[in-house]
C-alpha cells in the first residue's frame, strides 16, 4: 500500500488533525484548501460515508446525486447569490452563462421537487446526497476543517405542514446522534442560528476541542447550550453615576480611528466606548433615501420609487467598545437579509466623516434603522465618534444625547456573549468546538421562491414546508483526530480507522513470516480488517508508524516470542501489551475488536 508517513511536522499545518493527516499519509495538499486523499485516508472517508448512508437509509431518506455545476439563475431566485458573496465559486462557460460550483444544494433540490411533487399524497419525502461542495474561502486553514473543497452529506425533506416537518426533524436529530456515536465522537448538541440557510429553528452537533473554530456557550448546570451565533445574554444592569454628567465635549483625535487607538489617546477603556458601525442591507427605500436610490438606479438601470425594493438600506449598529456585533442576530433582526459593512464612500455620505469617526448623535435622522445593544443602554456615560473627521466626543449619555426609542430605533441583544455574561441569571461558560453537523427547519423560504407547491386534501395549492440536514464527512475524520491523539500520533475510533488491526513482525525470518501470515489469514476469514506490515525495517520504525496511523489493535511477532509460542497484543489506547499464545492469537484479537465495535453501537 501507498502509506507515505512523514516524521517532520508540516510547516503550514496549524492544528493536530492537519499535522497528523499529512504525517500519517492520509492526504496530501494540492493547493490552498484542496487535498488528495491517499489510500488510508480514502478508507477512512469510505467508512464514514458507509455509516452515514446506512443510518440515512434506515431513517427512510432516499439517496440521489445532484450536479455540482449549477446555473446562477436558481440562486438569484432566492437571493443567495448575494448572501454568499465572494464565498460562492463562480465561472462563466463558453456560451457566456454564469454558473456556480455548488456550496450547497437547497435551490437545486427544491427545483427538482417543484417539478416532481404535485400532491399531498407524495409527502413527506426526504432526499439526500453525498457529494463534493465548493466554497471560495478567503483564507483556507486548519486542513480539511476550513477547505475550499469538501465532502458533505446534505438532506432535504418536503412536507405538507409544520407537524410533519417536526416529526422528520426529530427523526433526523436522532439519526445524527446515532451517526456520531457510531463514528466514536463525543458530541455536544447546541441551539444554533440558521444564518444564510434561513428558517425557524436549528441545532448544531459540535465536537469540543481546543482548536475548534466554533465557540460553545453553556451554563454549568447544562440547562442551556448554544453556539456563539445563537447565544442569548441577559441585559446588563444600568450603570450608576453619582455626579451630574456635563454636556458632551468634542475632542480633537487626529488620525485616531480604531477603538484601541482612541482608548490609548484619550486614556479610556474599550468598555467606556460606544462603537458605531454602518451596514448596508438589502431592503426598502425610505423617503430620506429617495435621491440615493435614484443614484443607485443610474448604475443598475432600474427605476426606483419610494417603497420599492432597492440595492440596500443603511443601518447603524451601536455596541459597547469591548463587544462585537453578532452577525447572525443582526441577520435575524433584518428578516434574514444578509448585511455587509458599508464602504468608505457610504460611511462618508451618512456620517460626514472618514471611517473610524462615526457616532450615535444625530444618526437616527440619517439612516433607515438604528439598532442599539442592551449593553449600550446600560451605560451611564461613554465616548463616541463625533461624525466629524479626526474628532470624538466625551460625556455621551444614552437617552440624553441620542434616542433609545423611536420609529426606526431598535434596542435588543445584538452582540456576542463574552466572559462575565449571564443568561436567565446563570453564568455563561465558553469552550471551543468543531461543527460536524447541523439540522434546520427551513419552512417555506425556498419553496415559496422557487415555486415548490402541492395540492392539499381540499385541492388548495400550498408551498411545501422544508427541512435541511447537513454533515461534514471530512470534518468527522478531522474531529476524531482532534479528540483522539497523543505525542505518538492518531488514536482512531475503530469504526472509522483505516484498518482495525496491524500485524508487525519483527524480522523477515521464515518462522516469523509464517506466524504472521497464519494470523493474518485467520483474521481476514473472521471479517477483521487487517494490515500486515511486511517491510524489512527495524521494529522501532514499525512501532512508530503503527502508533502514528492510529490503528486500534497491534499484534507484534518477534523471534523470541515465536520460539516461546507467544505473540503480543496491544491496544493503541493502552500503554502495555499482553502476551497470548499463537494458537489463541486470532480468537483473542477478534474478542478485542468486537468489544471495541460494540462500544460504538448506539
Amino acid at each position: 500500500m501507498l502509506i507515505p508517513t512523514v516524521k517532520e511536522v508540516p510547516a503550514d499545518a496549524e492544528i493536530p488533525s492537519h499535522q497528523l493527516m499529512i504525517r500519517a499519509g492520509l492526504m496530501r495538499k494540492l493547493a490552498s484548501g484542496t487535498y488528495t486523499y491517499l489510500p488510508l485516508g480514502f478508507r477512512c472517508l469510505q467508512k464514514v460515508i458507509n455509516i452515514v448512508r446506512q443510518e440515512m437509509n434506515k431513517a427512510g431518506a432516499q439517496e440521489i446525486l445532484m450536479p455540482s455545476v449549477q446555473p446562477i439563475e436558481l440562486w438569484q431566485q432566492t437571493g443567495r447569490d448575494v448572501a454568499y458573496g465572494q464565498t460562492m465559486a463562480k465561472f462563466t462557460d463558453r456560451h457566456g452563462r454564469q454558473n456556480v460550483l455548488a456550496p450547497t444544494a437547497e435551490e437545486v433540490v427544491t427545483s427538482v421537487a417543484a417539478n416532481e411533487i404535485n400532491s399531498y399524497k407524495q409527502l413527506p419525502i426526504n432526499l439526500y446526497q453525498i457529494s463534493f461542495k465548493f466554497r471560495d474561502e478567503f483564507r483556507p486553514r486548519f486542513g480539511v476543517l476550513r477547505s475550499r473543497e469538501f465532502i458533505m452529506k446534505d438532506a432535504y425533506s418536503f412536507h405538507a405542514d409544520q407537524k410533519s416537518l417536526d416529526e422528520t426533524y426529530k427523526v433526523m436529530y436522532d439519526t445524527y446522534c446515532r451517526i456520531f456515536k457510531r463514528c466514536g465522537l463525543d458530541y455536544v448538541i447546541v441551539e444554533a442560528e440558521a444564518g444564510e440557510m434561513g428558517g425557524s429553528g436549528s441545532h448544531q452537533f459540535t465536537i469540543p476541542c481546543p482548536s475548534g473554530e466554533d465557540i460553545i456557550v453553556y451554563t454549568e448546570d447544562g440547562s442551556y447550550a448554544a453556539n456563539i451565533e445563537k447565544a442569548s445574554v441577559d441585559p446588563l444592569p444600568k450603570e450608576k453615576s453619582d455626579a451630574k454628567i456635563p454636556p458632551i465635549q468634542e475632542v480633537h483625535t487626529p488620525n485616531v480611528g480604531s477603538i484601541e487607538a482612541v482608548c490609548s489617546f484619550l486614556k479610556t477603556q474599550p468598555k467606556d466606548m460606544i462603537k458605531t458601525l454602518i451596514y448596508t442591507v438589502p431592503g426598502v427605500i425610505s423617503e430620506s433615501k429617495k435621491s440615493i436610490g435614484k443614484e443607485l438606479a443610474k448604475h443598475s438601470g432600474d427605476k426606483v420609487t419610494v417603497g420599492e425594493p432597492i440595492a440596500y438600506q443603511e443601518v447603524a449598529v451601536l455596541v459597547r467598545g469591548d463587544h462585537d456585533v453578532n452577525s447572525e442576530k443582526f441577520t435575524l433582526i433584518m428578516g434574514g437579509e444578509h448585511a455587509e459593512l458599508a464602504d468608505e464612500q457610504t460611511i462618508k455620505e451618512v456620517t460626514n466623516a472618514k471611517v473610524g469617526f462615526a457616532g450615535p448623535i444625530g444618526l437616527a435622522d440619517k439612516v433607515d434603522k438604528v439598532i442599539i445593544d442592551h449593553a449600550v443602554t446600560a451605560m451611564a456615560v461613554g465616548v463616541a465618534g463625533a461624525n466629524k473627521t479626526d474628532y470624538h466626543v466625551r460625556n455621551v449619555v444614552p437617552g440624553r444625547d441620542f434616542p433609545l426609542e423611536g420609529q426606526n430605533v431598535i434596542v435588543t441583544d445584538i452582540r456576542n456573549a463574552v466572559e462575565g455574561d449571564t443568561y436567565r441569571g446563570k453564568k455563561l461558560l465558553f469552550k471551543h468546538g468543531i461543527e460536524v453537523g447541523q439540522v434546520f427547519k427551513l419552512g417555506t423560504k425556498y419553496s415559496s421562491k422557487i415555486g415548490c407547491k402541492f395540492l392539499d386534501e381540499n385541492g388548495q395549492e400550498k408551498n411545501c414546508t422544508m427541512g435541511c440536514y447537513g454533515i461534514g464527512i471530512n470534518r468527522i475524520i478531522a474531529s476524531a483526530i482532534e479528540a483522539g491523539n497523543d505525542k505518538d500520533g492518531i488514536i482512531f475510533p475503530i469504526s472509522i480507522a483505516p484498518f482495525e488491526v496491524i500485524i508487525t513482525p519483527l524480522g523477515v525470518e521464515s518462522e516469523i513470516t509464517q506466524v504472521a501470515e497464519k494470523i493474518y489469514e485467520q483474521l481476514n476469514r473472521a471479517g477483521i480488517e487487517c494490515l500486515w506490515d511486511d517491510r524489512d525495517v527495524r521494529g522501532g520504525v514499525k512501532f512508530k508508524d503503527a502508533d502514528l496511523l492510529g490503528i486500534p489493535v497491534r499484534i507484534t511477532i518477534g523471534k523470541k516470542s515465536v520460539a516461546e509460542g507467544n505473540i503480543e497484543i496491544k491496544l493503541r489506547t493502552e500503554p502495555n501489551s499482553q502476551k497470548v499464545s499463537i494458537e489463541q492469537a486470532a480468537d483473542k484479537t477478534c474478542e478485542l475488536v468486537n468489544s471495541l465495535r460494540e462500544k460504538l453501537n448506539p
